[in-house]
């Protein structure tokens, strides 16, 4: 039961994190979404900072499902990588076992991280890149 409390919290903190820059989008283009350039160079501008906040963004997902006991079926352990741009965020892994389960986050930066990965998280990293 810890590790659903564990991942849980995971999820609970990506997504405070991706509704605060949402706000600050948000409160930075002037508090609407109705303020649109007119002009062309103005809708440019927009977009190419749009482009430079989204960058930031944990936009590159990926889910390996596997078995990781020899003796246990149905793919219940699974490693997810949530990556930025520029391949920075983090990898979670959840190890099921017949009484128990083990969460695991790893930090990634640039697509590699400095703690060793199993194969299933490198391949999740590997999924991630576009």
């Amino acid at each position: 039961m810890e590790y659903l409390s564990l991942v849980a919290l995971a999820l609970s903190a990506v997504a405070l994190v991706l509704t605060l820059q949402a706000r600050r989008t948000t409160a930075l283009r002037g508090g609407s979404v109705d303020a649109v350039p007119e002009d062309v160079h103005g809708l440019r501008q927009e977009v190419a900072a749009l482009r430079r906040e989204g960058a930031d963004a944990l936009r590159h997902l990926a889910v390996v499902r596997y078995d990781a006991f020899d003796d246990m079926g149905g793919h219940l352990s699974w490693s997810v990588a949530l990556l930025d741009d520029a391949g920075d965020g983090v990898v979670l892994t959840s190890i099921h076992g017949r009484s128990d389960a083990r969460t695991y986050a790893k930090s990634v930066t640039g697509w590699v991280s400095e703690q060793q990965l199993s194969p299933q998280e490198a391949e999740a990293i590997q999924r991630a890149k576009p």
